[in-house]
């Protein structure tokens, strides 16, 4: 009877699980719900033998060690990408001319999420991968239970791998950073990178915190299942056996009908509360699919479409001076809020003074604005009527807007600084700069925790991070016991630190990350490198002369040398060790460009150079492979120009294995 009554509820609350995630059509309550859920907790926790993987139940997992790599059965493709109507077309002829007029297609909204792969055996979910290199992923089941849109129990017994796309909903990404933001914690650049951030963490508990949802776009099942037909018709399927399957599909006759589709969405694409950046577009016919096959990295039978960055326009209602690290004033233009590529606007930047001019930029000025990248808001040109003439001029400012000494101009550079060391806004640029990940990489402090601990007079240096205590952080706004505890055990983490990443910390004038990584390679210690004398750095390879003047002042200067002995003292410790394992990558230099899924651009560099390559932040004529990931900027324009090789992340990621 007991074990009747734990198979009817786990059925029931599967069924409205799948109504509310899927059909976004709730049948019951979130009281009824929750009131069944409770009984089946507790009958389960009477009676464990009932336990299956299957149950609602089983949805939170606890802290593991480790994800553990899964080789793929099937293997993962990436898609080869469109960005013109011309060649979708063009594509298109291919086709038909191999298999006739009016080769049936289906387009597909692109989810900016993360491709997963989910195995079923006689309807139970048994495992999760992510994609990984297409070859190899991670087995992250336990936090896939997670996620409610994915069934544990299918409404038919069959074995089936299924394709799909993990992501977060917009209104949900902002709410998540909203609360990060009050807790000092990590802010998250986009939607892709919160599912990224919470799908990988070791908790599952974290993720099933986190609102992900998860659209299926494909399906291999196995030999002796019905086949479908069609691609449309394994859609339809999929949706049968209670999968979530996006309602903006359609069946296309040809590739007027596509471009057509395309179009729609482009801008249409704003409304939707999860992000897209482009269509696919697949054959529909599947025994075409199989005829046509594959290249060593896409599809021949699919291709993506990417939407180009959407330009709007706006006023500029005024200009906001910003001050940087080094002590740069940055114009950033004040703008009139207005939707932009799924978020509202009101800031772009402007980078100096000379755009300003170059931009011919006057208040109240009509402007046409962009996000670079899809992320950063820039103006692109003012779009100029008949008043812009008698427009006020935007004057150069005289004084730090933070603290009113006057701004000085240096030579061979543009721009304008404030050259005040106490300059409470350049102090709190370079405390940002030292926790971020590019320097310490001190995770939960954001620029509200770090302007409070700066107006409470609790860090002014680098060092002064060290000094601090739990008790010390729960005297900040909307710091909590738990978060304080946070914060503190990322302080003293960070303690053991790389040399590179300490020299960049420091924000010494013109040394970046690859100086950086020369310095500590050169140096090979904090000791060494502080005793420097000038000559010794002119002849560092890559170490130009007035950076090498300026590093050389810099630990000559009594205030740093001061606050370095501090950081010392306080048990920081930069160690150097020599990461070239090999020489597989000599003489060959990299750009990164993007977002890669199987790790993140730092953890790229690093692979790089521990096989004796250079990772390079700029593409040029040397350079020898421009690495793109998702949505590259404005590199891969530039490396295409220059005729650079091009590698997809899967590509960059067989050179590795094969050299």
């Amino acid at each position: 009877m007991i074990k009747e009554r734990i198979e009817e509820l786990k059925d029931l609350l599967n069924k409205y699980s799948y109504l509310y995630y899927v059909e976004e059509s709730p049948a019951v309550s979130d009281f009824e719900y929750d009131t069944l859920f409770k009984e089946l907790q507790k009958l389960e926790e009477e009676n464990p033998e009932f336990i299956t993987p299957d149950s609602p139940t089983q949805r939170v997992g606890a802290i593991g060690e480790k994800f553990d790599e899964y080789k793929h059965k099937y293997r993962l493709y990436s898609l080869d990408n469109t960005y013109s109507y011309e060649e979708l077309e063009k594509w298109y002829e291919k086709l038909t001319a191999e298999y006739g007029e009016n080769v049936e297609l289906v387009s597909e909204l692109k989810i900016d999420g993360l491709a997963i792969a989910l195995t079923y055996e006689n309807g139970i979910f048994i495992r999760g991968v992510t994609r990984g290199d297409g070859i190899t992923g991670e087995d992250i089941t336990p936090n896939l239970k997670t996620i409610k849109a994915i069934p544990l129990k299918l409404f038919k017994n069959v074995d089936i791998e299924v394709r799909g796309e993990i992501y977060m909903p917009k209104t949900s990404f902002e709410k998540l950073n909203e609360e990060n933001l009050k807790n000092g914690e990590k802010v998250f650049a986009n939607p892709r990178n919160a599912a990224s951030g919470s799908i990988r963490q070791l908790d599952s508990r974290i993720t099933a915190k986190r609102d992900l949802s998860m659209f299926t776009y494909g399906a291999i099942l196995e030999k002796g299942s019905e086949m479908p037909k069609t691609h449309y018709e394994t859609l339809m399927y999929l949706k049968e056996l209670g999968f979530k399957v996006n309602k903006n599909i359609r069946l296309c006759k040809n590739a007027q009908e596509v471009i057509d589709y395309c179009k729609e969405w482009e801008t249409k694409r704003n409304n939707l509360d999860y992000a897209t950046d482009g269509v696919v577009v697949k054959v529909n016919r599947l025994n075409i699919q199989e005829d046509l096959g594959y290249t060593s990295r896409a599809p021949k039978w699919a291709t993506a479409f990417k939407f180009p960055p959407e330009e709007v326009s706006t006023k500029l209602e005024s200009i906001e001076l910003g001050v940087g690290k080094t002590g740069a004033i940055t114009p950033v233009a004040i703008l009139t809020p207005v939707q932009l590529a799924g978020s509202t606007v009101s800031r772009a930047s402007l980078h100096n003074f000379d755009e300003i001019k170059r931009l011919d930029l006057r208040l109240g000025d009509t402007v046409l604005i962009k996000k670079a990248a899809e992320i950063i808001p820039k103006v692109v040109t003012v779009l100029k009527d008949s008043g812009h003439d008698h427009r006020k001029e935007i004057a150069l400012p005289d004084e730090c807007p933070a603290c009113h000494e006057k701004l000085s101009t240096r030579p061979r550079e543009v721009g304008l600084y404030c050259e005040n060391p106490q300059c409470p806004a350049k102090v709190k640029a370079l405390l940002e700069f030292w926790v971020s990940k590019d320097a310490m990489d001190i995770e939960n402090i954001g620029p509200s925790v770090i302007e409070q601990l700066y107006n409470l007079g609790m860090v002014r240096n680098f060092a002064d991070f060290y000094r601090l205590s739990v008790e010390d952080l729960l005297k900040l706004d909307l710091v909590k016991e738990k978060s304080a505890n946070n914060i503190y055990e990322a302080i003293q983490k960070s303690k053991n630190c790389t040399l590179p990443r300490f020299i960049t910390a420091l924000s010494i004038k013109n040394v970046g990350k690859e100086n950086a990584n020369i310095l500590a390679d050169q140096y090979g210690s904090l000791e060494k490198l502080m005793e420097a004398a000038p000559q010794s750095l002119e002849e560092v390879r890559g170490i130009a002369g007035k950076m090498a003047s300026d590093i050389y002042e810099y630990f000559h200067t009594q205030e740093n040398v001061a606050i370095i002995k501090d950081l010392l003292a306080l048990g920081v410790v930069p160690e150097h060790t020599s990461v070239v394992k090999s020489d597989k990558l000599k003489d060959l230099t990299f750009v990164l460009t993007g977002t890669l899924s199987t790790m993140t651009r730092s953890e790229a560099e690093e692979k790089i150079k521990s096989l004796g390559g250079k990772a390079s932040s700029s593409v040029t004529s040397k350079t020898t492979y421009l690495v793109a990931g998702e949505n590259p900027g404005s590199k891969f324009d530039k490396a295409q120009k220059l005729g650079v090789i091009i590698l997809s992340e899967e590509e960059f990621l067989a050179l590795l294995r094969k050299r």
